[in-house]
């Protein structure tokens, strides 16, 4: 695949409180920690965004409006559940996942040692060789909830291209 072959692309964030009694869940990877996101499905802000960056490349509903946090049907959904049906959506309407950026925003604990795995998870749920996913990990160095350690944040960018292209 060439870069001219990328047709669209979308940018998806997400952010959640950090509470007690929630488990830590980030690209469907559960990392041990004394804090875990509270939202109405998993809380996992990298499937999330992720969700938001394909259904923005796609012009699809975003993941509010597809999963909406009313309906008792996504009541702690698992997150790679949300993400298999925004694929198919965006495969409905013509295109092919070719590569995803992500960029997870949590001051502890340092994900140094669960990013390999993050991205190995990651492509297997979008169908992706590894080498078309890239995570990062940053802290907020102490400013704002995320660097208090009250959240967590996460940014995804998604080059689509035409299904049966590159």
């Amino acid at each position: 695949m060439t870069p001219e072959s990328i047709q669209r692309v979308g940018i998806g964030t997400d952010l959640h409180r950090l509470a007690p009694g929630r488990r830590l869940v980030l690209g469907h990877v559960v990392i041990p920690h004394d804090v875990g996101p509270v939202g109405h499905s998993d809380g996992d802000v990298v499937l999330h965004a992720i969700i938001d960056a394909l259904a923005g490349a796609a012009a699809l509903p975003d993941i509010g409006e597809m999963f909406p946090d009313h309906d008792p049907a996504y009541k702690d959904a698992d997150s790679a559940v949300l993400l298999a049906r925004a694929l198919d959506t965006m495969t409905a309407a013509g295109y092919a996942l070719a590569n995803v950026d992500v960029t997870i925003h949590l001051e502890r604990p340092k994900l140094r040692d669960y990013k390999q795995a993050i991205r190995q998870e990651v492509a297997r749920l979008l169908g992706l060789d590894a080498e078309a996913v890239s995570i990062k990990a940053k802290t907020n160095e102490g400013v704002d909830a995320v660097g208090r350690g009250e959240a967590v944040a996460c940014t995804a960018i998604v080059g689509l291209k035409l299904k049966g292209e590159g």
